[in-house]
């Protein structure tokens, strides 16, 4: 991605969460703030741009609601767009807040985009200092956002504007008043577009800063990403989109893959949740189109 322009990702992720908030029920995961951030001539703007394109997502549907665009919205939104960003956040802040309750006291999310947590979170949880870790123009356009919507800088919000696939600058977090305490990671979204080396060195040097204890959450695509099509073609449409938008996915793992490499680093799994599991824990019962997505799994990952 070019640096000097915010992510498209970011903002089709928050898209897809702030149309999960307003007309998905019921939810699993709410981000009632994330429409704050997204003008509403971008909102229509994604909803036409996505009305547009139907016939690359799927014929059939294009179709089927041609007349009917709010119906081509949903389908498009809950089959193509959301089930993973909710269910990856939905499962990241669970952890979380159980890492809260056991002494976490410093918050880093990497590749935070769009995020809301600190503007989010639960009374109590204020002592928690959180960093948030991107490109300096997804940042800057991040703050503009916030401060249109009237959402104030927080004193326990700090941003480290940095490209992390790149060269990793551990001083750029010391600058922003981070610590060597017990501290949770967040890479949701990441480890896709990164080599397996850059996922390797990121870790390495993240963990580095951190006492044992110190844990992630990260989502990670099995080995079938690139072979997988998935329900209506999604895998395939996900893999091309992000190529055509100027982030093209480059990594994926077997299980043994991100075990060895995680072994190698000091790490240890201490919960893996595949597809068949997110989908259990997440979407049972729906009676929308909401699903779990297939080759994308998530971890919880310890520092020894």
């Amino acid at each position: 991605m070019n640096q000097q322009e915010s992510s498209i990702t970011s903002l089709v992720a928050a898209f897809s969460r702030a149309y999960h908030s307003q007309f998905d029920t019921p939810k699993i995961f709410d981000d009632y703030i994330a429409k704050e951030l997204i003008s509403q001539e971008e909102y229509q703007n994604i909803q036409a741009n996505l009305i547009q394109g139907i016939a690359f997502f799927n014929k059939d549907i294009a179709t089927k609601f041609k007349d009917n665009s709010k119906e081509l919205i949903k389908w498009i939104t809950q089959v193509q767009l959301s089930p993973t960003p909710l269910a990856r956040a939905a499962y990241c802040e669970r952890v979380l807040h159980s890492e809260i309750q056991l002494g976490v006291e410093q918050y880093v999310i990497l590749g935070a985009g769009f995020d809301t947590f600190p503007y989010r979170q639960q009374q109590g949880q204020t002592m928690l200092e959180i960093f948030e870790v991107d490109y300096p123009a997804t940042q800057a356009s991040k703050m503009k956002r916030l401060q249109e919507a009237s959402l104030p800088l927080l004193n326990h919000l700090h941003f480290v504007p940095m490209d992390f696939t790149k060269q990793f600058q551990s001083q750029l977090f010391s600058e922003q008043g981070f610590q060597s305490k017990k501290t949770f990671f967040s890479l949701l979204g990441v480890s896709y577009y990164l080599t397996k080396d850059e996922l390797a060195s990121l870790l390495n040097h993240l963990f580095a800063l951190v006492p044992s204890g110190s844990s992630i959450v990260l989502d990670y695509a099995d080995e079938t990403l690139f072979t997988e099509k998935g329900l209506s073609n999604r895998v395939e449409n996900m893999v091309k989109m992000a190529a055509v938008g100027g982030e093209p996915m480059k990594s994926c793992y077997a299980y043994e893959d991100m075990e060895r490499m995680l072994d190698r680093l000091g790490l240890l799994i201490y919960e893996h949740l595949s597809p068949t599991a997110i989908q259990e824990l997440y979407f049972q019962n729906r009676t929308d189109y909401l699903c779990a997505f297939e080759t994308i799994h998530y971890m919880h990952i310890v520092k020894k």
